[in-house]
């Protein structure tokens, strides 16, 4: 059955200009119980871009402090962007605009989706399920093996969806079996404004929030945020500093604390690691990062990833499936939820 999903006074982003376009616009969605997806169930629905231009306010951001000059230092993130004005920071969506720090993707949507929720991955929380899944673009990571670099490495086409609208077309297939709104595809924790207004007002309808997320949030942030956020999985890259140093010109610590943190809260948390062969898959790497989630709790499921080459990255090969076996086998004798992905 075919349905219609109306995004009414929507935006729409050209690619590098910074300018907005209100119209309505009709997504058409396909219907195929239990997952209601756009396009197909192996695709997302990429927002058509309009060509008609207006203005349309900007939402100042939370977590920044002047510097010198009209420059502003963002606090979001430990990367601590001093951003000049008419500047970005490294994640491309926060904004020094005349002096304030502007989130400039604040309900930009790129992507929107309903997908079964084992596909963000979420193997143990409302098994069966669906979700309304949605992201923007940009990152705070700079991963050279991105694997959805082409929104979150760049800016891309997106259409504004305020938070009542997403939160109404989420209730609307309740009756579907979604069980609220995942933000995923991108980082979703640099548009942390959006993401919080959304989850505020989802809870009143008794519905979930779902984030997919990297973790790389400073932890005043983060704090704030987690009450709010019912499940999550935290993509943790390597156990390994030199790895996030080297590879996603980042920091190993913060996303331990992000773990540690929402692992003593009420969240449901799970854990995904892409396994590069040569990088990160060695066995003394995999067994001290399970024998560290498991004095979290072992009931935390890690998810293990099988790694194909993408964004600037052509090597190495994925590894095999006899290794990637091999290694869960190592986790499980830690954890009691180890899953294999992309196999």
């Amino acid at each position: 059955m075919t349905r219609e999903l109306l995004l009414m006074s929507c935006t729409a982003r050209g690619l590098g200009h910074h300018v907005t376009a209100v119209r309505h616009m009709i997504l058409t969605v396909l219907w195929k119980p239990p997952a209601f997806v756009m396009g197909s169930s192996d695709d997302i629905a990429q927002v058509e871009k309009d060509e008609d231009v207006c203005m349309s306010d900007k939402m100042i951001a939370r977590y920044w402090e002047k510097a010198e000059a009209r420059n502003v230092r963002c606090l979001l993130c430990p990367h601590a962007c001093h951003i000049r004005p008419g500047r970005t920071g490294r994640c491309l969506v926060r904004k020094n605009i005349d002096g304030q720090l502007i989130a400039n993707a604040y309900g930009e949507i790129s992507s929107m989706s309903i997908d079964p929720i084992e596909k963000k991955p979420l193997k143990h929380y409302y098994p069966g399920s669906s979700i309304l899944s949605v992201g923007s673009y940009g990152c705070s990571l700079s991963c050279d093996f991105c694997q959805n670099w082409t929104i979150a490495q760049r800016e891309v086409a997106t259409s504004l969806v305020e938070p009542e609208q997403l939160v109404r077309q989420a209730a609307d297939y309740e009756h579907a079996g979604n069980i609220g709104l995942a933000f995923t595809y991108n980082e979703p924790l640099i548009n942390i404004e959006y993401v919080m207004d959304c989850a505020q007002m989802i809870r009143k309808k008794g519905l979930k929030t779902v984030l997919i997320t990297n973790g790389y949030l400073n932890s005043t942030p983060f704090l704030d945020l987690l009450p709010y956020v019912d499940a999550m999985n935290i993509d943790l890259k390597a156990y390994s500093q030199t790895f996030y140093k080297d590879i996603c010109f980042g920091s190993l610590k913060p996303v331990i604390q992000s773990i540690e943190a929402a692992s003593k809260s009420q969240c449901h948390v799970e854990v995904t690691t892409l396994i590069m062969p040569g990088l990160n898959d060695q066995e003394s790497q995999i067994e001290a990062l399970a024998v560290w989630l498991a004095s979290l709790s072992p009931e935390i499921p890690l998810h293990l990833t099988r790694y194909f080459p993408a964004y600037k990255r052509a090597d190495p090969d994925p590894p095999s499936l006899s290794h990637m076996k091999h290694l869960a086998d190592l986790a499980r004798k830690y954890l009691t939820f180890v899953e294999l992905g992309n196999v």
